[in-house]
C-alpha cells in the first residue's frame, strides 16, 4: 500500500455533521443569520435585493459548477488541499457561501438575496456547466474501483489489479450523504479470515459471506441480498453491523423493514449498502423491490410538491437483511440471494457489547486493508477466471472465484459450495411452493400439455384438501401464470421444464410442462 501524498490539514467544511442534502438553503442561511445593525445593513449593499443576490452569487466564482445527468446541480469547492463536491441546495454549500459573504462583508446575507442567488448558480449549473456522475461511497473509473473514506480531508482508495492506495483528490465526484460516517485509514498485511473472529458462521458458509463482502466494492451489480438467520442470541444484527461497519459505516446502520417502495428508494439513494435489521415477514411489494435493486430497475416517485414530476432512482445496491425466520420464499428473490444460518453461540463464548466493539475497532483499520487487499486480488486474477457453469448471479459467481486465494478456502471451494448453495436454495423454492409438488407429479412420467384453465383443474384434482386451502393457492389462472414463471427456474434445476407458447390457427396461449429429455412440440388436434 502506497499513499500518493501526505494528509491534508482538515478543512473547513465537516461533512459527517453538517451535511445535509435534503435541507432547504433558506434553514441553513438562518443559521448563520447575524443580527442586523445600522452597519451590518451598510455592509450589506444598498440597493434593490437583485444587487445583493448578484453580488452573493458572484462570491461563487471560486467553485465549479456543474449537473448530473438528472440535472441535480452540484458545486465543486477547492478547501485547502481536498476537492469537496457538494450539492447546491445542501446545508453545507449554504454555509460555505455565505462564510464567503462574512469574509468580505463581515455580516451574514439576507436569507432572500442567498435563496436568489442559489437561484441563479442553479440555473448557471444545469444549464451552462458539464455534466458529470456523482457517485455514493463506491465507483468504477478506468479500472479501478474507488472507496470514498468519507473523511474530513475527502479522500478515497483507489483499488486495482493487485495493489491499492489512498488518494488525496479521487477523479471521481463522490456526495456525502448526512448519515454516511468515515471509514478508518485502511492497514494492510492482515488476511481477511481476521474477520472469522467477529462474524457468527459456518465453514460453509464463510467462502459466501466472505465473497459477498468482497462484492460489495464493485462498483455495478448485480449483488445478491444476503440473507442472515438465526435463532435469538446468533448475532444476526451485531454481525450486520460488523459486515456494514467496513465498507459504508452510517449513523443509522441498520433499519427497520421499509412501509413502501419510496421508503426503500431513498435508503438506497442516500448509502451504498441497505441493511434491514429484525424483519419478521417480506411482502411480495417488498420482495419484488429487492430484486430490481439487486439486478437493477428504477424506482419512481412523485416529487415532492410537485403534482407532475417524477423522482427516479435506478441503480444496483448492495442488500443485508436479517430474520429469525425464513424471509424469502418466492422463487425471483430466492434466486438473487444468498441465504445463511447462522449457528448458536455457546455460552464460552460470549462476550460483552462493549468488549466486543473495543475489539472489533481495533482491528477494524487492518479489516478494511484485507477487504482492499482481496478486492485487489479479485481485479488481478478476474480476466483468467471463467466458471465452468454460470449461475443466475454470474457476475458474482465470477468475482467471488477471482477473490478466492484472499478467502482463506481452497481452490474451486467457492464455486462448489455456491453451487451446493444454490441447489438448496432451488429445493427450498420448491417446499415453499404450493403448486411445485401437483406441478412435479403431473409431469413426472410424462409431459403435460394444456391452456392455464385445464392446467388449473389438473393440479385442483391432484392436491390435497390442505394444500387447496393454502392462502397462497392459486385460485385463478392469472395467478397460477405468475406462479409458475416465478417457479420455472426452480423447477429448471430438477429438471422440470415450464414452457409458455402460442399454437395454431387461434394463437392460444398454451402452457407445457415436461421433462427435459422431452421432446418441445405441443401436441394439437388441429
Amino acid at each position: 500500500m502506497t499513499t500518493e501524498t501526505s494528509p491534508p490539514a482538515p478543512d473547513t467544511l465537516q461533512p459527517s455533521s453538517t451535511s445535509n442534502d435534503g435541507m432547504p438553503a433558506d434553514s441553513a442561511a438562518a443559521a448563520t443569520q447575524a443580527p442586523a445593525d445600522g452597519g451590518a445593513e451598510a455592509r450589506r449593499g444598498a440597493g434593490p435585493a437583485a444587487s445583493r443576490a448578484t453580488a452573493l452569487a458572484e462570491l461563487a466564482d471560486g467553485a465549479e459548477l456543474w449537473h448530473t445527468a438528472d440535472g441535480t446541480a452540484y458545486a465543486t469547492i477547492d478547501v485547502q488541499s481536498s476537492r469537496q463536491h457538494w450539492r447546491l441546495r445542501s446545508r453545507a454549500f449554504a454555509q460555505w457561501l455565505a462564510r464567503r459573504h462574512v469574509e468580505k462583508y463581515h455580516c451574514a446575507p439576507y436569507s432572500s438575496a442567498q435563496t436568489e442567488a442559489l437561484d441563479m448558480l442553479e440555473a448557471q449549473a444545469r444549464f451552462e456547466s458539464h455534466e458529470h456522475p456523482v457517485f455514493s461511497r463506491v465507483a468504477g473509473h478506468e479500472g479501478r474501483i474507488y472507496l470514498d473514506l468519507a473523511d474530513r480531508q475527502w479522500r478515497a482508495v483507489g483499488v486495482e489489479a493487485g495493489k491499492w492506495s489512498i488518494v488525496s483528490r479521487p477523479p471521481v465526484r463522490f456526495r456525502r450523504a448526512h448519515a454516511a460516517l468515515a471509514l478508518p485509514e485502511p492497514v494492510p498485511g492482515k488476511p481477511l479470515t481476521l474477520l472469522r473472529q467477529f462474524i457468527n458462521v459456518s465453514n460453509d458458509d464463510w467462502p459466501l459471506v466472505a465473497a459477498w463482502l468482497v462484492a460489495t466494492l464493485r462498483p455495478t451489480g448485480p449483488y445478491p441480498v444476503l440473507f442472515l438467520h438465526g435463532e435469538q442470541g446468533s448475532g444476526k444484527s451485531t454481525q450486520a453491523r460488523v459486515l456494514r461497519a467496513l465498507v459504508d459505516p452510517n449513523a443509522a446502520p441498520l433499519r427497520a423493514a421499509p412501509k413502501e417502495v419510496h421508503d426503500l428508494a431513498v435508503a438506497a439513494n442516500n448509502s451504498w449498502l441497505v441493511a434491514l435489521d429484525n424483519l419478521s415477514r417480506l411482502p411480495g411489494w417488498l420482495s419484488d423491490a429487492l430484486c430490481r435493486l439487486s439486478t437493477g430497475g428504477g424506482f419512481a416517485t412523485r416529487a415532492l410538491y410537485e403534482k407532475d414530476e417524477e423522482t427516479i432512482f435506478d441503480a444496483q445496491r448492495p442488500v443485508l437483511i436479517t430474520g429469525i425466520e425464513d424471509l424469502a420464499t418466492r422463487g425471483d428473490l430466492l434466486d438473487r440471494a444468498l441465504v445463511v444460518h447462522l449457528p448458536s453461540i455457546p455460552a464460552d463464548r460470549r462476550q460483552t457489547e462493549a468488549e466486543f466493539w473495543r475489539e472489533f475497532e481495533a482491528c477494524r483499520p487492518s479489516l478494511v486493508g484485507a477487504l482492499l487487499d482481496a478486492a485487489a486480488t479479485a481485479l488481478a486474477r478476474l480476466p483468467g477466471i471463467r466458471p465452468p457453469h454460470l449461475p443466475r448471479l454470474a457476475d458474482f459467481a465470477q468475482w467471488g472465484a477471482a477473490a478466492e486465494p484472499a478467502l482463506g478456502c481452497e481452490p474451486n471451494a467457492f464455486a462448489r459450495l455456491y453451487a451446493r448453495h444454490n441447489d438448496a436454495i432451488n429445493a427450498f423454492a420448491l417446499e415453499s411452493s404450493p403448486i411445485a409438488l401437483p406441478i412435479y407429479n403431473l409431469a413426472r412420467s410424462e409431459k403435460w400439455c394444456g391452456t392455464a384453465s385445464e392446467l388449473l383443474a389438473a393440479i385442483n384434482r391432484n392436491a390435497t384438501s390442505a394444500e387447496r386451502r393454502r392462502p397462497d393457492w392459486p385460485t385463478t389462472i392469472f395467478k397460477l401464470s405468475n406462479a409458475l414463471r416465478r417457479l420455472a427456474p426452480s423447477l429448471r434445476a430438477f429438471d422440470l421444464l415450464v414452457e409458455f407458447t402460442r399454437f395454431g390457427h387461434g394463437r392460444r396461449r398454451i402452457i407445457q410442462v415436461r421433462r427435459a429429455s422431452y421432446a418441445t412440440q405441443p401436441e394439437t388436434d388441429d
